[in-house]
């Protein structure tokens, strides 16, 4: 009987003891998923992100995927980068719910907010999530072309961008200031990648193309051919900035893609928006995930990305989300 009491009470030991064993193991899971993932645990609405970025040659794609990355370490949730047309298209992605997140121009958010140009309504349901980098209009020749100004693309075959793009937009404007319009030139609409294949095999003499500097498509180019920026006269810059304050000036400098001396030209924000009804937390933690890692970042366009400047040029209603982000920041979360 005794024996049977003894053998009792180690049944009942080990069973207290696989037990609090199991409470145990509970709480290191779930220490171990916060450590993973801060976000995970939250409900936030949505099981799924995509980011709507540019062509593979440009640079909204690369960092697209980067932001991926550090969004689902975030936040727990699964998050992709689809190639699209870029600005224009991608706000119209957004209207249609394709999309959650999507990179553009600080011009083209404005336009899709207010329904003018290539918008013909005004689409509601976007806010800004925050700047990050100025994109440069390149107008992209090369030596053999003989094209050392913007007045001698009259005439010649021109890629002004992806029906849709900002870049469009820029390279109308950019002709507007000096006094022609897309029938003065044989224009083509052609992605980042195309237009540089046609540069190389002489299909096409030059190239709007608006993206960070250094980008991809014409680094590329470079490669194999002398690679000319056509400048912009500094009366046409100030003109254009007057016209259309998005803009501000910049310069390629002497040494990128080869070219032999810096190139005045002008650049718009490349931002990211969002749909207006995603959750206050959830864009909260994409703000995080972006701009409190901004070192992980593994393109050379990171070393520009920071929350001190990243409501500079914002053209569009902040999220509220983004907007408490800032505040705790101290970064002033005013649209001017």
């Amino acid at each position: 009987m005794k024996g049977k009491k003894s053998l009792l009470y180690v049944v009942w030991a080990l069973a207290l003891l696989l037990l609090l064993g199991a409470c145990g193991g509970g709480e290191g899971e779930e220490n171990g998923g916060e450590q993973s993932s801060e976000g995970e645990g939250k409900d936030y609405g949505v099981k799924f992100l995509s980011i709507a970025t540019g062509g593979t040659g440009g640079t909204y794609y690369p960092l697209g995927g980067n932001f991926a990355n550090m969004i689902k370490e975030q936040t727990g949730i699964e998050t992709n980068a689809v190639t699209s047309g870029a600005s224009a298209e991608n706000m119209a992605l957004l209207d249609k719910e394709e999309v959650e997140i999507a990179f553009t121009q600080t011009d083209i958010a404005t336009y899709a907010t207010e329904g003018t140009r290539m918008f013909d309504k005004k689409i509601e349901n976007i806010s800004g999530l925050g700047t990050l980098y100025p994109e440069t209009i390149q107008i992209v020749t090369t030596k053999k072309s003989g094209i050392e100004s913007v007045e001698d693309l009259k005439g010649k075959t021109v890629s002004v961008g992806a029906a849709g793009s900002g870049t469009l937009a820029n390279a109308e404007q950019i002709l507007e200031v000096h006094g022609m319009t897309f029938d003065d030139i044989k224009a083509r609409n052609l992605s980042f990648d195309d237009s540089t294949t046609g540069l190389q095999d002489g299909t096409i003499e030059a190239a709007f193309i608006t993206g960070g500097t250094p980008t991809g498509a014409v680094e590329g180019l470079a490669a194999t051919e002398d690679v000319v920026i056509v400048p912009i006269a500094d009366d046409k810059i100030a003109e254009l900035i007057e016209k259309y304050p998005y803009y501000s000036k910049d310069t390629v400098k002497e040494g990128m893609y080869n070219v032999k001396s810096d190139a005045n030209t002008v650049a718009v924000q490349a931002m990211l928006a969002v749909k207006s009804d995603l959750s206050d937390d959830l864009v909260y933690d994409m703000a995080k995930a972006i701009y409190d890692h901004t070192d992980k970042i593994g393109h050379a366009k990171g070393k520009q990305i920071s929350a001190e400047h990243a409501l500079e040029g914002m053209a569009i209603d902040l999220h509220p989300g983004a907007k408490k982000y800032f505040d705790e920041k101290g970064i002033s979360a005013e649209n001017e």
